[in-house]
């Protein structure tokens, strides 16, 4: 049972997705004209693990997960325009191109170092069936066109001057999302009033473009679409009119996402979109907000060109719940690192042959139940440190579970495997095994028979006391003991000491 903050209701509820064989998500993606800074990191990491989670309950074949890139806008056009004036005699429209495919590789790499899994659909069982689920607003400017022209028709929207704008009066629910009323909008805000709008807040769904910018024609005229628009009609083409999820920051619920919902809403009035909506809160650098002026605005590269790898950044997106503000601290990247080497040097405890042939198990219930409750993250990773590992599976059994634990980490985002903290401590093991390996050691191998038979004794009788007082006995001696399915393990550690072993022989 999942439990979701629904920002449409301002509450917590149990998820009930509309169809369990296809959880539908939709989250709103970048606008791609420069790098993501760190604020455009958050949303990735925290509907990441949403992701991961629907799949882990639902299956990953039952998951449908769209964010899209857009890729027609103003700031776009700035930049190609920038090139041109500084030279470069190519067309507009292939500098644009260039730019957007750049900036989109740029993300791509960006938030793969974060450990985000991509956006995919699966159109049916095979591999073959499986694709990205990244739509480009401009292979879907046909299907904008024919809302558009919808919401013309059933009066929602009106044409004027190669403008069509959305009546958004004629939605009498607009504002719900964010908890405004129109009146108050309009006293509260600078609104653009132009001269082709019935109301101030009237918005608009096409513009038209002149012959220097890019443009597709329409019954309005050559132009292009306005921003709420295009995710309207790509949720639609890719997950239906009504579908379960929707995602983003805080900063878009008003008024990208209450435009979304007052054209969805009007162009399919049976329907119900997303049922859920989610919002991340916003981000901080040290108590402050990030801005260039202040010097302490960062993208997620600058920090990757720092030194600080992706899984700790990570770590620290996900040691602040989503809905409350994250604050990026020197001191929380720091602390950020030590987890992360901590639960790396864990998975690396049982030599380097468990560490290559690690599968991923089951993760830990536990930390599955802290996801459920509204994605607990800070707990979920807080209960991966070793100590609190350790309260739940002692020390001498937590070689048993490392795939379960790989499991955990791997639902949380963190595959680390091949973390060089994780090779390093296996190579150490192997290296102080390899010397004392109780295999052939004349002096463990028969105490470690002694305590398997102890240890069969009490599974049948349920009394573990004799086990518990024989381990903390060879533990003392300075052995490592290692309680495995097939049998009892000892290892001479580096204070081992023969001479406490004298009461047990």
């Amino acid at each position: 049972m999942i439990k979701l903050h629904n920002t449409k209701t301002r509450a917590k509820e149990i998820f009930t997705p509309i169809d369990p064989e296809n959880v539908r998500m939709y989250v709103c993606g970048p606008t791609v004209y420069d790098r993501a800074h760190l604020g455009n990191g958050r949303p990735v990491v925290v509907f990441d693990v949403l992701y991961r989670l629907l799949r882990h309950v639902y299956g990953p074949d039952h998951v449908t997960y769209v964010r899209n890139f857009t890729d027609v806008d103003d700031k776009i056009n700035a930049t190609a325009l920038a090139r041109q004036q500084a030279g470069d005699p190519r067309p507009l429209e292939v500098l644009i191109r260039e730019r957007t495919e750049e900036t989109i590789q740029w993300y791509h790499d960006d938030m793969d170092a974060l450990g985000a899994l991509r956006p995919s659909i699966r159109e049916d069982r095979s591999e073959a069936g499986l694709r990205k689920a990244e739509p480009r607003a401009t292979e879907y400017i046909g299907a904008m066109i024919t809302m558009i022209d919808g919401l013309i028709t059933s009066g929602h929207a009106y044409a004027v001057d190669g403008h069509v704008l959305f009546r958004v009066r004629s939605y009498k629910n607009y504002g719900a999302l964010s908890g405004r009323t129109i009146d108050d909008m309009i006293a509260g805000a600078r609104v653009e009033v132009a001269p082709y709008k019935e109301d101030p807040m009237d918005f608009v769904l096409w513009k038209p473009s002149d012959a220097d910018l890019p443009g597709w024609e329409s019954p309005w005229g050559f132009g292009r679409p306005g921003w709420h628009i295009e995710c309207s009609a790509m949720s639609y083409e890719l997950l239906g009119a009504s579908f379960d999820i929707h995602g983003g920051g805080l900063d878009l619920q008003f008024p990208h996402h209450e435009n979304e919902i007052a054209q969805s809403s009007c162009a399919h009035p049976q329907a119900s979109f997303a049922n859920v909506w989610m919002h991340n809160e916003m981000l901080q650098v040290e108590g402050k907000k990030m801005s260039k002026s202040l010097g302490n605005f960062f993208t997620v590269r600058d920090l990757l060109d720092q030194g600080y790898p992706g899984e700790v950044i990570r770590m620290v997106y996900l040691g602040t719940h989503y809905g409350k503000p994250m604050d990026w601290t020197m001191r929380k990247a720091s602390d950020a690192q030590v987890a992360v080497n901590e639960m790396a040097g864990i998975l690396g405890t049982s030599g380097q042959e468990t560490l290559s042939n690690l599968k991923i198990g089951q993760p830990f219930p536990w930390i599955v139940e802290a996801l459920k409750d509204d994605l607990n993250t800070s707990l979920a990773t807080n209960e991966l440190r070793r100590k609190n590992l350790e309260k739940r599976v002692s020390r001498h059994e937590l070689g048993e579970h490392l795939d379960d634990l790989y499991a955990s980490q791997i639902l949380l985002g963190f595959d680390l495997k091949a973390h060089p903290q994780a090779l390093a401590k296996a190579q150490s093991f192997d290296e102080t095994r390899g010397i004392v390996n109780v295999r052939g050691d004349a002096l463990l191998s028969p105490l470690a028979a002694d305590l398997n038979r102890l240890r069969a004794e009490a599974s049948v009788t349920k009394n573990f006391s004799l086990v518990d007082a024989r381990k903390d006995t060879l533990i003392a001696a300075g052995i490592e003991v290692r309680m495995l399915k097939s049998g009892v393990e000892l290892l001479r550690g580096p204070n081992f000491d023969p001479a406490k072993l004298e009461s047990l022989k």
